[in-house]
């Protein structure tokens, strides 16, 4: 159907351009034009597509109910406490010791815990060469006690004078702007 009314308006627009029209009157006279033979327009026909059945769609609505729901009470839980095992008289005992020649880092410690009193000691390397140990007792009566002990002979360092550095001048840079159509060897 639409493309036949675009047909018929195609053949009217066409006809009307074909017709001449002076609307300042500046015609020949006697001449006078022809409007050209138009032919019959042949038969179009169009079947409008079948169309199919949509399908049908429906929606339920959920159920909804606000009703209170009713708990059950809850279940009593009898706990027990477990007893976690207990050492009266706990004892340990540990040590670790680290040498690195390339750094010069050295240290050792060793502990232990006997009868509830803490036995221990740990010693390093002083950057000045000697090692310093220092031995310890811990216990709940006599509380943290500490004896240091330094070994070996500090290193003497020998201070060297100070030379005297004369002052640099400072080297300015200087540009130079280029005239327009001058090149400075490649550099712009």
């Amino acid at each position: 159907m639409i493309a036949q009314t675009l047909f018929v308006l195609g053949l009217i627009l066409s006809a009307v351009v074909a017709i001449p029209i002076d609307p300042y009157g500046l015609s020949a006279p006697g001449l006078t034009y022809a409007a050209p033979k138009l032919l019959a327009a042949p038969a179009i026909s169009y079947a409008a597509p079948k169309l199919l059945a949509a399908p049908a769609i429906s929606y339920a609505a959920p159920a909804i109910s606000y009703a209170p729901k009713v708990l059950a009470a809850p279940v009593a839980v009898a706990k027990v406490a477990v007893a976690e095992p207990y050492d009266p008289n706990p004892q340990y005992s540990f040590s670790y010791g680290v040498t690195d020649h390339h750094t010069g880092d050295s240290k050792q410690q060793e502990e232990t815990l006997v009868n509830g009193v803490v036995h221990g000691s740990y010693s390093l390397a002083e950057p000045d060469g000697t090692i310093r140990k220092v031995t310890y007792t811990a216990d709940k009566v006599n509380g943290f006690n500490a004896v240091v002990e330094k070994k070996g002979v500090a290193a003497v360092a020998i201070a060297k004078p100070a030379l005297a550095v004369a002052a640099v001048p400072a080297i300015t840079k200087i540009g130079y702007a280029s005239a327009p159509g001058l090149s400075l060897g490649g550099y712009h």
